[in-house]
């Protein structure tokens, strides 16, 4: 087996130890670099320009789903695989649509880690069976005619949706995005006008049916 270089990117210290320590058990896999939300995942895939990213779903800044979005745009060499503790339709649905190889479960068995590398390496998706091929498959074909109006936005204004759900104010979204706060405020205005929400709390309530932040805390 070829050897293949990978990040990994979880918001949990331990989580990252624990996979690390999985991944040196197999011989042609080398960790290259760990990040803890998916804004520093995407800065070092263009880095470091790795062969896998392994990526958490719940991360605050950018979410794994908007990362994995931003880094198979960016670099189509690059296979993400979503290591999450979420199988719910919204989350699959989105890394399909969005081009990732692959989606573990975390109570998943450890060497089913192995066999997901090793399948996504070569090219082929792997889906945890915890996942059910039967409701992936339906939820492929739905695609974004049926989605949230979500898959409707920039980037950008995915981005900033996050951050305002996230309870972030105009200022600190300004100062993470580098960006003014007159530009913030010019983005939320045109977010309320393309989901029809006219206020904070209906924007924090859209990013959490849409799986963009997690209610969990």
């Amino acid at each position: 087996m070829q050897r293949i270089r990978v990040i990994l990117a979880d918001d949990h210290t331990l989580v990252r130890a624990g996979v690390r320590s999985l991944l040196k058990n197999i011989s042609w896999v080398e960790v290259v670099a760990e990040a803890g939300n998916g804004r520093e995942a995407a800065e070092l895939v263009e880095i470091l320009q790795p062969n896998i990213v392994l990526m958490d779903i719940t991360m605050s800044g950018l979410n794994g789903l908007e990362a994995a979005e931003r880094i198979i745009k960016r670099d189509p060499h690059c296979r993400v695989i979503i290591l999450s503790m979420h199988s719910a339709r919204e989350y699959v649905s989105k890394a399909l649509h969005i081009g990732v190889m692959g989606y573990l479960i975390k109570d998943a068995a450890t060497s089913e880690l192995e066999v997901a590398l090793m399948a996504v390496a070569r090219g082929q998706k792997y889906l945890s069976p915890a996942v059910s091929t039967h409701l992936v498959e339906e939820y492929k074909a739905l695609g974004i005619e049926n989605s949230l109006k979500v898959d409707t936005l920039t980037l950008r204004q995915r981005e900033i949706l996050q951050l305002i759900a996230e309870g972030r104010t105009t200022k600190e979204i300004a100062g993470i995005l580098n960006i003014s706060p007159k530009t913030v405020e010019t983005h939320r205005t045109q977010l309320m006008i393309r989901l029809n929400i006219h206020d904070i709390a209906g924007l924090v309530r859209y990013a959490l049916q849409a799986g963009m932040v997690s209610s969990e805390g």
